[in-house]
């Protein structure tokens, strides 16, 4: 068998490789949207805010807004009496994402008395670290999940992974303002899917990597 021949054949396996990977990112895309829309919560010890980026100014972005929005939605319903903020401060802003997820929370008429922050975290994998040891530390058993909806899978098996007792609520995709943010941002999820699944398989020590 000549080269050019063996090279085509590898070439047609690698096309068909890719077209399979391809549908599978398309399926992985669609089982996170559904997942995301179909979140239900539970009545637990606390509710857990997952934490989204700052403006320069510190102000909070549209992600932590409606994320902290929707935990006192929760809240004020009476699922759980009091909620973590999570997030750490990142390079170049004034104060921690868990500050101005507190900031909104107390907007809301959430109390002082029933918010604890979690300012160490800056990624999931962080969130559910440290928002375990908080709730070890005060002897709490169940929590609530809240953020995005398209962000929601990844958090369950984060979550699950550090050994929580949890529910959880997405964020409606119908509160992102821009389609095509949560569009890019289904995308993004996929491939910090893959990521997660290269970090577990390997058994690697990394919580956070930027841009994931």
């Amino acid at each position: 068998m000549s080269f050019r021949l063996r090279l085509r054949r590898w070439l047609r396996v690698l096309l068909w490789l890719m077209a399979l990977w391809l549908v599978f990112c398309v399926c992985l895309m669609a089982w996170v949207y559904a997942y995301g829309r179909a979140g239900r919560p539970q009545p637990a010890d606390v509710i857990i805010v997952l934490g989204a980026g700052l403006r320069a100014d510190g102000s909070p972005g549209f992600a932590l807004t409606r994320r902290a929005e929707h935990a006192a939605d929760l809240w004020r319903q009476g699922y759980a009496p009091r909620l973590i903020c999570t997030g750490a401060q990142a390079y170049r802003r004034p104060r921690s994402e868990a500050a101005a997820c507190a900031e909104i929370l107390r907007r809301q008429g959430v109390p002082e008395t029933a918010i604890v922050l979690e300012t160490r975290s800056r990624s999931t994998q962080e969130n559910a670290l440290y928002a375990r040891q908080v709730m070890q530390s005060q002897g709490w058993q169940t929590a609530i999940i809240v953020t995005d909806s398209y962000h929601l899978f990844r958090a369950h098996l984060i979550f699950q992974r550090e050994g929580l007792t949890f529910s959880e609520s997405g964020v409606p995709p119908e509160r992102v303002r821009d389609p095509f943010f949560y569009a890019h941002s289904l995308a993004r999820e996929v491939v910090a899917l893959h990521w997660l699944l290269f970090v577990w398989l390997f058994n690697l020590s990394v919580t956070y990597v930027p841009l994931i």
